[in-house]
């Protein structure tokens, strides 16, 4: 079975901060309420956009209760649980409650470079520990390791509750090779925005967004068309944000959507080091696309 409430638009939440760098949760319930009122389909707590790596495991908590308690079931719910310390890992899924989560998004192990027998052994323990559904999460850019297709389809053919991957490697052939060898119900989720449109044309079914953030109503409708098959209608959305995928990067992620965000009003324009706002240069590029899409700053 596909896992529908995985389909379409999902967001990588970002986190708030206030001035004295605590996170601000009246904007991060103001973000969630903003992203369920323009008809995201999921949301993702505590992924890379969530600058997680910089949050205390109390911050962490208290991010994972303010949002389920806000969301109260309205979409469903995917929480960042990974590592590269696999015993950790599987501890934290037989231990904790997950009450409110409706799925596990898991990277590829980063630093630690394992081999892709290491890889397979990683998502194999924690598929068995994990009561969860479980979406695989290769990203090479951030990890230092490339998970083969190879490793991915042996994982979706072998365990029931991994059903499904984020793919952020870059390489289109890679991706189309996992969709065209990948069992019937595991799905492929597009983990760049730039070139979910493409995916799914190829046969994704759906994107986990950055820019949803900021454009929830606009990129989930680009998205819902391109599933439909409506890829004349969606392909014009896309064009509209070309100018702002790159922009969104060149600076790191999550700099370029947090001043996006800014100058919609939404945050402060604030991120924890080691992680610094996006330059002038990129800010003010940002600013003269968004005017062009008709966007108050």
């Amino acid at each position: 079975m596909i896992h529908t409430k995985f389909t379409g638009l999902g967001i990588a939440l970002i986190t708030p901060f206030n001035e004295d760098e605590s996170v601000d949760y009246e904007r991060l319930g103001r973000l969630v309420e903003y992203q369920l009122q323009n008809n995201a389909d999921y949301l993702v707590v505590l992924g890379t956009t969530g600058e997680t790596p910089t949050l205390s495991e109390e911050e962490k908590t208290e991010i994972v209760d303010f949002v389920v308690s806000k969301v109260k079931g309205r979409v469903p719910i995917v929480l960042g649980v990974g590592g590269n310390n696999t015993a950790a890992i599987v501890k934290r899924l037989q231990t904790e409650s997950f009450v409110g989560i409706d799925a596990i998004l898991s990277v590829v192990p980063y630093y630690n470079k394992p081999s892709q027998e290491g890889i397979y052994q990683h998502y194999s323990a924690i598929a068995k520990a994990s009561k969860l559904p479980i979406i695989l999460y290769n990203v090479p850019g951030r990890t230092g390791v490339n998970m083969s297709v190879e490793t991915t389809i042996r994982l979706a053919r072998e365990f029931d509750n991994i059903i499904a991957i984020k793919e952020a490697c870059g390489n289109m052939d890679q991706i189309n090779d996992i969709i065209k060898r990948k069992p019937k119900e595991f799905m492929v989720l597009s983990g760049d925005d730039g070139i979910a449109y493409p995916l799914i044309t190829m046969g994704a079914q759906g994107v986990i967004s950055v820019i949803g953030n900021a454009f929830p109503k606009e990129f989930g409708r680009m998205i819902r068309l391109s599933l439909q098959g409506e890829y004349e209608s969606a392909r014009e959305i896309h064009q509209k944000f070309t100018d702002l995928f790159d922009l969104l990067f060149v600076d790191g992620n999550p700099a370029g959507v947090k001043c996006m965000l800014s100058l919609m009003g939404y945050i402060d324009n604030r991120l924890r080091l080691p992680l610094v706002p996006t330059r002038m240069d990129t800010y003010e590029k940002i600013r003269d696309v968004l005017k062009s899409l008709d966007v108050k700053c």
